[in-house]
């Protein structure tokens, strides 16, 4: 007895790109709460865990960690972007959106560390190239006689020395602790918070 082909009323469905998509929207969720709990150096093995994912799905979407941590924080960095780029941006504004950025995610904190390391041995390429974007951002809207402007590296060590000071079990704690710092340093913060456009 030969069987007939089922009718495409009764096949089921082939479901590989959206399970691909859903896969790859849960890690990327995955993968920014982890590296805002623990940084960079989280293992990936737990972003897959926390994705309910296996690596092997992991590594077809990512291939490898910088892909993983380029894509989780491109997004921060855009919208550092995207303000610094608004035909009303301040500094203090842009310096706000850093701010908050800061006080959501360690593993932002970690690629503005790697400012200036291009050279040094140790630091990812992604960490320098998403640091630069960052620097490039701020500078164009550093006006003349500006406290970060006056030596060239003062802006980016700067932005070190904030990140370094955000610390804290409470993102209010956090962003209180950035907010001293950035005052200690003699520049003014607008309000802190996300880019909306």
């Amino acid at each position: 007895m030969t069987q007939q082909p089922m009718s495409d009323e009764r096949r089921p469905a082939n479901d590989g790109r959206k399970a691909a998509a859903r896969n790859r929207a849960a890690l990327v969720a995955a993968a920014r709460e982890i590296y805002a709990e623990c940084g960079l150096e989280a293992p990936l093995s737990a972003i897959a865990r926390r994705a309910g994912v296996s690596q092997g799905v992991l590594y077809r979407h990512f291939p490898d960690r910088a892909a993983v941590a380029t894509a989780i924080l491109d997004e921060n960095v855009r919208q550092v972007e995207q303000a610094a780029a608004a035909r009303d941006a301040d500094m203090d504004q842009v310096l706000g959106v850093l701010t908050w950025h800061l006080t959501e995610s360690a593993a932002f904190i970690g690629i503005l560390h790697a400012d200036g390391a291009a050279g040094r041995s140790g630091v990812p390429s992604y960490a320098s190239a998403l640091s630069d974007r960052v620097e490039r951002a701020l500078r164009r809207l550093l006006p003349d006689g500006h406290r970060l402007a006056s030596v060239n590296d003062d802006l980016m060590i700067a932005v070190a020395m904030v990140s370094g000071a955000v610390t804290g079990h409470t993102r209010e704690e956090r962003e209180h602790r950035a907010r001293a710092a950035w005052r200690l340093l003699g520049v003014e913060v607008g309000p802190v918070r996300s880019y909306d456009g």
